[in-house]
Formats: C-alpha cells, structure tokens, sequence
C-alpha cells in the first residue's frame, strides 16, 4: 500500500463513514480498483485495516461534539440527568450489533465481504430510501429531541443497526433511518447516529487493532496507514458538517440515487474486467 493508496483509503473512509452510503463497501471496492490486500499476505491485513481506519472518522465525531460527550460524561458522573439519559440510550444501542458482531464475525468476513455483496446492499438501500423519502418517512421534520430518547427506542435502533453488519448497507442509513420511524427529530436522529457510531466504531476499531494490529503493521508499516487515519480525519470533519446543513433542508432521496448510480458503476467495471 503506497502513501497514495493510503490518503486515497483515508479520504475515502472519512468522506463516506457517516453519510448513508457504506464506507465499507466503497473502501472493499477501492482496494479492488487499487489492487491493494491481493495476495495472501495482505488480504486479511487489508480487511482489518478498512475496519482501523475509522479511527480517523471517530476523532472527528468526538472533535466535532465534544460539549455533547462532556454532558454524557457528567451524567454518568450523576451531574447530568440528560447526559444519563443520552449516555444510557448510547450504549444500549449498541449492545445488538456488538454481539452479532463478535459472534458472526468469521461469517461475515468470509462471506459479506465481496464486491457483489456490496452491490446488492446499495441497490436494495438505493430503492427504499428513494421509496420511504417520497413517502415523507425520510424527510425533515420536527419530533423527540435527543435529551428525550427512551431506552426502548434506543433499543429499536440497535436492532436497526446489526443490518448494517452487511457491508454496503450504512450503518448510518439504518440508524438514522430508525430513529426517525421511532419518533425523533431529525437533527437528533443524524446526532444520535453520530454518537452511536462513535461507541460502535471506538469498539470495532480496538478489537481489530488488538486483534490484527500487528499483522497490519507487517503488511503495510506504521506509517503509510497513519496518513491515511490523517486523511480520514480530515475528510469525516467536512463530510459530517455538511451532512448536518444538508439533512436540516432535505430528505434522503440524493442518497437514494447515488448508492444506485455507484452500484451500477461497480458492476460496469466488473464486466468489463476493471476490478
């Protein structure tokens, strides 16, 4: 993995991780197209380092809402009855996926893991989010605010979030997607997504660098996959403060059409022996 290879991950990563169209499928894609994680000795240190790389996305989360983090701080604290409740909600939410996650890991990385996984995953997201945007489902609107969230529909949105187990789902399309069914605003369901994807994507994260860190470090160096990180950081801190001016004003349609479009580009490319 050249230092290109790695900004090109990074950007990629970081623009792509909290908008409702898969980072990890559009990273398994990249590394396709870049011939990066090919031979035997990188495939499982690439694998792991698409999961890794999200550290530079989760840095952004937490400098971007950094008041909201002390708030959840002072109520576990017991100075904060709404951090409490937010903190609760959090990590409630992401109990579901964790376990999946552990228990089917092997699974999902053997099988789910492929550019045609990916593909169906952007078409099926593709045309519910265009159909359920139409309907209003998707779109603007006022309801619950954040401090207000019960644990049952924190619930209800971890549930959501273990079908985005399935690389090229989003995991931020299923979770904002639920928290707007279950009743919440939609500036505190893109908020609640942010946070819930920091504690989801802080554990992913760890367990991959305790786990394959090292096999990583012998693949590729320490270096070159810090840049990337770098990159990420970069790229999640403008993709996220423009999704939140975005989503105020419209729905999830754009989305909707794009998973389609890069889905139909992918599979282009495949038949014409690109990747």
């Amino acid at each position: 993995m050249s230092l290109i290879d790695a900004v090109l991950l990074g950007l990629v990563e970081g623009f792509t991780e909290f908008l409702p169209i898969s980072s990890t499928g559009h990273l398994l894609v990249l590394a396709d197209v870049l011939n990066v994680g090919q031979t035997a000795h990188t495939q499982e240190a690439i694998k792991s380092y698409e999961i890794a790389i999200q550290f530079g996305a989760i840095l952004a989360v937490a400098g971007l809402y950094r008041h909201r983090f002390l708030t959840m701080i002072e109520g576990a604290a017991g100075k904060s009855e709404s951090g409490r409740r937010v903190l609760v909600a959090v990590l409630v939410a992401f109990v579901p996926a964790a376990i999946v996650g552990l228990v089917g890991e092997s699974a999902i990385k053997e099988n789910l893991f492929g550019v045609w996984p990916v593909v169906c995953a952007w078409v099926i997201g593709g045309v519910l989010v265009i159909v359920f945007s139409r309907r209003g489902v998707l779109a603007p609107r006022s309801g619950t605010s954040l401090e207000a969230i019960t644990t049952r529909n924190a619930l209800l949105i971890g549930l959501a979030q273990v079908v985005a187990l399935w690389p090229g789902t989003s995991r931020s399309l299923v979770t904002i997607a639920a928290a707007l069914v279950v009743g919440l605003s939609m500036r505190a369901a893109v908020e609640f997504s942010f946070l819930l994807g920091f504690v989801t994507l802080s554990a992913a994260t760890g367990y991959e660098i305790l786990k394959n860190g090292q096999l990583m470090i012998d693949a590729f160096g320490w270096f070159t996959p810090l840049v990337g990180l770098v990159a990420a950081f970069l790229a999640a801190v403008i993709s996220i403060k423009w999704m939140v001016g975005y989503l105020e004003k419209h729905d999830l349609e754009i989305f909707g059409w794009y998973r389609i479009a890069i889905a139909a580009l992918v599979t282009a490319l495949m038949s014409t022996g690109v990747i």
